[in-house]
Protein backbone atom coordinates (compact mmCIF):
# COMPACT_ATOMS: atom_id res chain seq x y z
CA UNK A 1 0.00 0.00 0.00
CA UNK A 2 1.62 3.21 -1.15
CA UNK A 3 1.47 6.23 1.13
CA UNK A 4 3.62 8.57 -0.92
CA UNK A 5 2.57 12.16 -1.42
CA UNK A 6 4.83 13.03 -4.34
CA UNK A 7 2.00 13.03 -6.88
CA UNK A 8 -0.02 16.17 -7.37
CA UNK A 9 -3.37 15.95 -5.58
CA UNK A 10 -6.56 17.92 -6.01
CA UNK A 11 -9.07 18.23 -3.16
CA UNK A 12 -12.40 20.01 -3.56
CA UNK A 13 -14.66 20.97 -0.69
CA UNK A 14 -17.35 23.51 0.14
CA UNK A 15 -17.03 25.97 2.98
CA UNK A 16 -18.35 24.00 5.94
CA UNK A 17 -20.09 25.17 9.10
CA UNK A 18 -20.58 22.19 11.43
CA UNK A 19 -22.57 22.10 14.67
CA UNK A 20 -26.00 22.46 16.21
CA UNK A 21 -27.60 25.66 14.96
CA UNK A 22 -25.49 25.87 11.79
CA UNK A 23 -28.62 26.11 9.64
CA UNK A 24 -29.35 29.58 10.97
CA UNK A 25 -26.31 30.93 9.12
CA UNK A 26 -28.24 30.54 5.86
CA UNK A 27 -29.30 34.19 5.62
CA UNK A 28 -25.75 35.48 6.16
CA UNK A 29 -24.45 33.37 3.30
CA UNK A 30 -27.41 34.16 1.03
CA UNK A 31 -26.67 37.86 1.51
CA UNK A 32 -22.96 37.35 0.84
CA UNK A 33 -23.87 35.76 -2.49
CA UNK A 34 -26.02 38.74 -3.40
CA UNK A 35 -29.32 36.88 -3.18
CA UNK A 36 -32.19 38.74 -4.79
CA UNK A 37 -34.49 35.76 -4.53
CA UNK A 38 -33.73 32.30 -3.21
CA UNK A 39 -35.12 29.02 -4.50
CA UNK A 40 -35.65 26.69 -1.54
CA UNK A 41 -35.53 23.04 -2.66
CA UNK A 42 -36.89 20.37 -0.33
CA UNK A 43 -39.30 17.43 -0.27
CA UNK A 44 -42.64 16.60 1.39
CA UNK A 45 -41.09 14.64 4.25
CA UNK A 46 -38.68 17.39 5.23
CA UNK A 47 -41.48 19.93 4.88
CA UNK A 48 -43.71 17.89 7.19
CA UNK A 49 -40.86 17.58 9.72
CA UNK A 50 -40.75 21.38 9.89
CA UNK A 51 -37.21 22.03 8.64
CA UNK A 52 -38.24 23.86 5.48
CA UNK A 53 -40.38 26.26 7.53
CA UNK A 54 -37.54 26.71 9.99
CA UNK A 55 -35.13 27.78 7.22
CA UNK A 56 -37.82 29.85 5.52
CA UNK A 57 -38.40 31.78 8.75
CA UNK A 58 -34.68 32.50 9.04
CA UNK A 59 -34.65 33.95 5.51
CA UNK A 60 -37.82 35.96 6.15
CA UNK A 61 -36.40 37.48 9.33
CA UNK A 62 -33.40 38.63 7.30
CA UNK A 63 -35.64 40.17 4.63
CA UNK A 64 -34.58 37.71 1.92
CA UNK A 65 -37.26 36.86 -0.62
CA UNK A 66 -37.65 33.19 -1.46
CA UNK A 67 -39.88 30.65 -3.13
CA UNK A 68 -40.11 26.92 -2.44
CA UNK A 69 -39.99 23.86 -4.69
CA UNK A 70 -40.79 20.61 -2.85
CA UNK A 71 -41.93 18.23 -5.60
CA UNK A 72 -38.92 15.94 -5.18
CA UNK A 73 -39.13 12.14 -4.99
CA UNK A 74 -36.91 9.94 -2.78
CA UNK A 75 -34.81 9.26 -5.88
CA UNK A 76 -34.97 12.65 -7.68
CA UNK A 77 -36.28 12.33 -11.22
CA UNK A 78 -35.19 14.14 -14.33
CA UNK A 79 -38.64 15.66 -14.89
CA UNK A 80 -38.64 17.02 -11.32
CA UNK A 81 -35.36 18.76 -12.00
CA UNK A 82 -36.81 20.36 -15.10
CA UNK A 83 -39.91 21.49 -13.16
CA UNK A 84 -37.64 23.04 -10.56
CA UNK A 85 -35.77 24.92 -13.29
CA UNK A 86 -39.07 26.46 -14.42
CA UNK A 87 -39.81 27.66 -10.86
CA UNK A 88 -36.27 29.05 -10.54
CA UNK A 89 -36.45 30.96 -13.81
CA UNK A 90 -40.06 32.15 -13.53
CA UNK A 91 -39.29 33.70 -10.15
CA UNK A 92 -35.97 35.26 -11.22
CA UNK A 93 -34.04 33.45 -8.50
CA UNK A 94 -30.26 33.71 -8.31
CA UNK A 95 -29.34 31.53 -5.30
CA UNK A 96 -30.39 27.96 -4.45
CA UNK A 97 -30.78 26.62 -0.91
CA UNK A 98 -31.43 22.88 -0.48
CA UNK A 99 -32.93 21.56 2.75
CA UNK A 100 -33.13 17.80 3.08
CA UNK A 101 -31.39 14.55 2.32
CA UNK A 102 -29.62 13.47 -0.82
CA UNK A 103 -32.71 13.77 -3.00
CA UNK A 104 -33.43 17.51 -2.57
CA UNK A 105 -29.71 18.25 -2.70
CA UNK A 106 -29.16 16.31 -5.94
CA UNK A 107 -32.28 17.88 -7.42
CA UNK A 108 -30.97 21.33 -6.44
CA UNK A 109 -27.69 20.58 -8.19
CA UNK A 110 -29.60 19.56 -11.30
CA UNK A 111 -31.67 22.76 -11.20
CA UNK A 112 -28.48 24.78 -10.94
CA UNK A 113 -26.89 22.97 -13.88
CA UNK A 114 -29.82 23.43 -16.26
CA UNK A 115 -30.65 26.99 -15.18
CA UNK A 116 -27.17 28.09 -16.26
CA UNK A 117 -26.38 25.72 -19.11
CA UNK A 118 -29.78 25.10 -20.72
CA UNK A 119 -30.61 21.75 -22.35
CA UNK A 120 -31.97 18.75 -20.40
CA UNK A 121 -30.47 17.43 -17.18
CA UNK A 122 -29.90 13.98 -18.71
CA UNK A 123 -27.54 15.56 -21.24
CA UNK A 124 -24.98 16.15 -18.49
CA UNK A 125 -24.32 12.53 -17.57
CA UNK A 126 -20.66 11.73 -17.01
CA UNK A 127 -17.55 13.50 -15.80
CA UNK A 128 -16.85 17.23 -16.30
CA UNK A 129 -19.72 17.89 -18.71
CA UNK A 130 -20.70 21.31 -17.28
CA UNK A 131 -19.30 24.33 -19.11
CA UNK A 132 -21.06 27.29 -17.46
CA UNK A 133 -20.85 28.07 -13.74
CA UNK A 134 -24.05 27.33 -11.83
CA UNK A 135 -25.79 29.58 -9.24
CA UNK A 136 -24.51 29.63 -5.64
CA UNK A 137 -25.56 26.54 -3.71
CA UNK A 138 -26.17 26.57 0.06
CA UNK A 139 -26.99 23.11 1.40
CA UNK A 140 -28.53 22.17 4.75
CA UNK A 141 -28.53 18.36 5.08
CA UNK A 142 -31.21 16.76 7.26
CA UNK A 143 -29.80 13.23 7.02
CA UNK A 144 -26.41 11.85 8.03
CA UNK A 145 -25.15 9.73 5.18
CA UNK A 146 -25.65 10.89 1.62
CA UNK A 147 -22.97 13.62 1.75
CA UNK A 148 -24.41 15.41 -1.28
CA UNK A 149 -23.76 18.55 0.77
CA UNK A 150 -19.98 18.18 0.31
CA UNK A 151 -19.56 16.10 -2.84
CA UNK A 152 -19.00 16.68 -6.55
CA UNK A 153 -21.67 14.09 -7.45
CA UNK A 154 -25.28 14.55 -8.54
CA UNK A 155 -27.38 11.41 -9.05
CA UNK A 156 -30.58 11.78 -11.07
CA UNK A 157 -33.14 9.09 -11.97
CA UNK A 158 -34.42 8.55 -15.48
CA UNK A 159 -37.74 6.76 -14.84
CA UNK A 160 -38.30 6.15 -18.55
CA UNK A 161 -35.13 4.11 -18.98
CA UNK A 162 -35.22 2.93 -15.33
CA UNK A 163 -31.65 4.03 -14.68
CA UNK A 164 -29.80 6.55 -12.53
CA UNK A 165 -27.27 8.84 -14.14
CA UNK A 166 -24.19 10.18 -12.41
CA UNK A 167 -22.98 13.73 -12.96
CA UNK A 168 -19.48 14.29 -11.59
CA UNK A 169 -18.08 17.81 -11.61
CA UNK A 170 -16.50 20.28 -9.20
CA UNK A 171 -19.19 22.66 -10.51
CA UNK A 172 -21.77 20.89 -8.32
CA UNK A 173 -19.74 21.05 -5.11
CA UNK A 174 -21.91 23.35 -2.95
CA UNK A 175 -20.49 26.74 -2.07
CA UNK A 176 -21.50 26.29 1.57
CA UNK A 177 -22.59 23.28 3.63
CA UNK A 178 -24.40 24.14 6.87
CA UNK A 179 -24.17 20.78 8.63
CA UNK A 180 -26.46 20.86 11.66
CA UNK A 181 -26.83 17.56 13.59
CA UNK A 182 -30.02 18.91 15.14
CA UNK A 183 -31.84 18.57 11.83
CA UNK A 184 -31.40 14.78 11.89
CA UNK A 185 -33.47 14.38 15.07
CA UNK A 186 -36.61 13.77 12.98
CA UNK A 187 -35.10 10.81 11.09
CA UNK A 188 -36.71 7.46 11.80
CA UNK A 189 -34.49 4.47 12.71
CA UNK A 190 -34.73 2.90 9.23
CA UNK A 191 -33.60 6.08 7.51
CA UNK A 192 -30.84 6.55 10.10
CA UNK A 193 -29.64 3.01 9.40
CA UNK A 194 -29.79 3.39 5.60
CA UNK A 195 -27.95 6.68 5.51
CA UNK A 196 -25.43 5.57 8.14
CA UNK A 197 -24.51 2.43 6.19
CA UNK A 198 -24.38 4.55 3.03
CA UNK A 199 -21.76 6.73 4.74
CA UNK A 200 -19.81 3.64 5.81
CA UNK A 201 -19.78 2.45 2.20
CA UNK A 202 -18.59 5.90 1.09
CA UNK A 203 -15.66 5.65 3.48
CA UNK A 204 -14.66 2.07 2.62
CA UNK A 205 -14.96 2.56 -1.14
CA UNK A 206 -13.06 5.84 -1.03
CA UNK A 207 -10.24 4.19 0.91
CA UNK A 208 -9.81 1.25 -1.48
CA UNK A 209 -10.45 3.38 -4.60
CA UNK A 210 -7.67 3.67 -7.17
CA UNK A 211 -8.11 7.43 -6.75
CA UNK A 212 -7.33 7.38 -3.02
CA UNK A 213 -4.43 9.34 -1.56
CA UNK A 214 -3.23 10.95 1.69
CA UNK A 215 -5.74 13.81 1.47
CA UNK A 216 -8.68 11.40 1.27
CA UNK A 217 -7.39 8.53 3.41
CA UNK A 218 -7.42 10.51 6.65
CA UNK A 219 -11.07 11.44 6.18
CA UNK A 220 -12.10 7.93 5.11
CA UNK A 221 -10.47 6.26 8.11
CA UNK A 222 -11.91 8.77 10.58
CA UNK A 223 -15.35 8.25 9.02
CA UNK A 224 -15.17 4.46 9.36
CA UNK A 225 -14.27 4.72 13.04
CA UNK A 226 -16.97 7.27 13.84
CA UNK A 227 -19.75 5.41 12.05
CA UNK A 228 -18.69 1.96 13.25
CA UNK A 229 -18.65 3.10 16.88
CA UNK A 230 -21.90 5.07 16.84
CA UNK A 231 -24.40 3.91 14.20
CA UNK A 232 -25.87 0.96 16.13
CA UNK A 233 -26.28 3.08 19.26
CA UNK A 234 -27.95 5.80 17.23
CA UNK A 235 -30.49 3.44 15.69
CA UNK A 236 -31.33 2.18 19.19
CA UNK A 237 -31.36 5.69 20.73
CA UNK A 238 -32.57 8.03 17.98
CA UNK A 239 -33.00 11.03 20.29
CA UNK A 240 -29.37 11.04 21.45
CA UNK A 241 -27.97 14.26 19.97
CA UNK A 242 -24.37 13.36 20.78
CA UNK A 243 -24.67 10.15 18.74
CA UNK A 244 -26.34 12.13 15.97
CA UNK A 245 -23.40 14.54 15.96
CA UNK A 246 -20.80 11.76 15.79
CA UNK A 247 -22.53 9.96 12.90
CA UNK A 248 -23.04 13.24 11.03
CA UNK A 249 -19.35 14.08 11.48
CA UNK A 250 -18.51 10.64 10.10
CA UNK A 251 -20.84 11.21 7.17
CA UNK A 252 -19.19 14.55 6.40
CA UNK A 253 -15.70 13.03 6.48
CA UNK A 254 -16.81 10.12 4.30
CA UNK A 255 -18.26 12.62 1.83
CA UNK A 256 -15.03 14.59 1.63
CA UNK A 257 -13.18 11.32 1.02
CA UNK A 258 -15.37 9.90 -1.72
CA UNK A 259 -15.96 13.22 -3.46
CA UNK A 260 -12.22 13.34 -4.16
CA UNK A 261 -11.22 9.67 -4.35
CA UNK A 262 -14.49 8.64 -6.07
CA UNK A 263 -16.12 5.29 -5.27
CA UNK A 264 -16.35 1.74 -6.63
CA UNK A 265 -18.49 -1.22 -7.59
CA UNK A 266 -20.91 -0.99 -4.64
CA UNK A 267 -22.11 2.39 -5.81
CA UNK A 268 -22.02 1.54 -9.50
CA UNK A 269 -24.21 -1.48 -8.86
CA UNK A 270 -26.38 0.39 -6.36
CA UNK A 271 -27.09 3.18 -8.85
CA UNK A 272 -28.22 0.61 -11.40
CA UNK A 273 -30.34 -1.22 -8.82
CA UNK A 274 -31.93 1.94 -7.40
CA UNK A 275 -32.75 3.30 -10.83
CA UNK A 276 -34.39 0.05 -11.87
CA UNK A 277 -36.53 -0.60 -8.78
CA UNK A 278 -36.66 2.89 -7.16
CA UNK A 279 -35.25 1.53 -3.89
CA UNK A 280 -33.61 3.58 -1.10
CA UNK A 281 -29.98 4.18 -2.03
CA UNK A 282 -28.57 3.24 1.37
CA UNK A 283 -30.49 -0.03 1.37
CA UNK A 284 -29.10 -0.88 -2.07
CA UNK A 285 -25.57 -0.28 -0.81
CA UNK A 286 -26.21 -2.37 2.29
CA UNK A 287 -27.43 -5.35 0.26
CA UNK A 288 -24.30 -5.31 -1.90
CA UNK A 289 -21.48 -4.30 0.46
CA UNK A 290 -20.08 -7.62 1.73
CA UNK A 291 -20.38 -9.20 -1.72
CA UNK A 292 -18.32 -6.45 -3.34
CA UNK A 293 -15.73 -6.60 -0.53
CA UNK A 294 -15.44 -10.32 -1.19
CA UNK A 295 -15.00 -9.65 -4.92
CA UNK A 296 -12.45 -6.83 -4.49
CA UNK A 297 -10.42 -8.14 -1.57
CA UNK A 298 -7.54 -9.81 -3.40
CA UNK A 299 -6.87 -6.67 -5.48
CA UNK A 300 -6.72 -4.32 -2.48
CA UNK A 301 -5.67 -6.69 0.28
CA UNK A 302 -3.37 -4.26 2.12
CA UNK A 303 -5.99 -1.54 2.06
CA UNK A 304 -8.74 -3.84 3.35
CA UNK A 305 -6.47 -4.85 6.25
CA UNK A 306 -6.28 -1.17 7.21
CA UNK A 307 -10.08 -1.02 6.94
CA UNK A 308 -10.32 -3.98 9.34
CA UNK A 309 -8.05 -2.17 11.81
CA UNK A 310 -10.12 1.01 11.51
CA UNK A 311 -13.20 -1.05 12.38
CA UNK A 312 -11.39 -2.24 15.52
CA UNK A 313 -11.10 -5.87 14.41
CA UNK A 314 -8.40 -8.06 15.94
CA UNK A 315 -6.49 -9.35 12.92
CA UNK A 316 -2.95 -9.77 14.27
CA UNK A 317 -1.59 -13.16 13.22
CA UNK A 318 -4.42 -13.88 10.79
CA UNK A 319 -3.75 -14.84 7.19
CA UNK A 320 -5.36 -12.96 4.30
CA UNK A 321 -8.34 -15.28 3.97
CA UNK A 322 -9.06 -15.06 7.69
CA UNK A 323 -8.91 -11.26 7.57
CA UNK A 324 -11.25 -11.25 4.59
CA UNK A 325 -13.76 -13.50 6.36
CA UNK A 326 -13.57 -11.50 9.59
CA UNK A 327 -14.14 -8.20 7.80
CA UNK A 328 -17.08 -9.55 5.84
CA UNK A 329 -18.65 -11.05 8.96
CA UNK A 330 -18.29 -7.75 10.78
CA UNK A 331 -20.10 -5.94 7.98
CA UNK A 332 -22.89 -8.54 8.06
CA UNK A 333 -23.20 -8.24 11.85
CA UNK A 334 -23.23 -4.43 11.78
CA UNK A 335 -25.99 -4.41 9.16
CA UNK A 336 -28.02 -6.89 11.21
CA UNK A 337 -27.57 -4.72 14.30
CA UNK A 338 -29.17 -1.75 12.53
CA UNK A 339 -31.89 -3.83 10.86
CA UNK A 340 -30.57 -4.01 7.29
CA UNK A 341 -30.27 -7.73 6.56
CA UNK A 342 -32.43 -7.74 3.45
CA UNK A 343 -31.37 -9.63 0.32
CA UNK A 344 -31.92 -8.50 -3.26
CA UNK A 345 -34.63 -11.11 -3.82
CA UNK A 346 -36.66 -9.76 -0.88
CA UNK A 347 -36.50 -6.30 -2.45
CA UNK A 348 -37.96 -7.42 -5.76
CA UNK A 349 -34.89 -8.42 -7.79
CA UNK A 350 -35.21 -11.56 -9.92
CA UNK A 351 -32.47 -13.50 -11.70
CA UNK A 352 -33.86 -12.31 -15.03
CA UNK A 353 -33.15 -8.70 -14.01
CA UNK A 354 -29.43 -9.23 -13.60
CA UNK A 355 -28.38 -8.77 -17.26
CA UNK A 356 -30.09 -5.35 -17.34
CA UNK A 357 -28.61 -4.34 -13.98
CA UNK A 358 -25.11 -5.48 -14.95
CA UNK A 359 -25.20 -3.73 -18.31
CA UNK A 360 -25.86 -0.37 -16.67
CA UNK A 361 -23.63 -0.88 -13.62
CA UNK A 362 -20.53 -1.55 -15.71
CA UNK A 363 -20.99 1.84 -17.44
CA UNK A 364 -21.31 3.83 -14.21
CA UNK A 365 -18.41 6.29 -13.59
CA UNK A 366 -17.89 4.83 -10.11
CA UNK A 367 -16.67 1.61 -11.72
CA UNK A 368 -13.62 3.45 -13.10
CA UNK A 369 -11.97 3.65 -9.66
CA UNK A 370 -12.96 0.21 -8.39
CA UNK A 371 -9.77 -1.57 -7.26
CA UNK A 372 -10.51 -4.65 -9.35
CA UNK A 373 -11.07 -4.24 -13.08
CA UNK A 374 -14.37 -5.77 -14.05
CA UNK A 375 -16.49 -6.83 -16.96
CA UNK A 376 -20.24 -7.31 -17.21
CA UNK A 377 -20.04 -10.99 -16.26
CA UNK A 378 -18.05 -10.16 -13.10
CA UNK A 379 -20.74 -7.72 -12.04
CA UNK A 380 -23.49 -10.22 -12.82
CA UNK A 381 -21.84 -12.81 -10.57
CA UNK A 382 -21.78 -10.36 -7.65
CA UNK A 383 -25.47 -9.55 -8.18
CA UNK A 384 -26.22 -13.29 -8.25
CA UNK A 385 -24.39 -13.82 -4.97
CA UNK A 386 -26.40 -10.97 -3.40
CA UNK A 387 -29.74 -12.46 -4.41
Amino acid sequence: MSSGISNLRKFVSPEIIFGVGARHSVSNYAKSFGAKKVLLVSDPGVTQAGWLKDVSNTLTEAGIEHVSFIDVSPNPRADEVMQGVEVYQENNCNVIVAVGGGSPMDCAKGIGIVSSNGRHILDFEGIDTINVAIPPLIFIPTTAGTSADVSQFAIISDPVEKVKISIVSKSVVPDVALIDPGTTMTMDPFLSACTGIDAMVHAIEAFVSTGAGPLTDMHALDAMKLINENIAGLVSNPMDLQLREQVMLGSMKAGLAFSNAILGAVHAMSHSLGGYLDLPHGLCNAMLLEHVINYNFKDAEDRFKVVANALNLEIAGLNSKQVQNKLIQHVINLKAEVGLSQKLKESGVAACDIPFLSEHAILDPCMLTNPRKSNKRDVAVVYEEAL
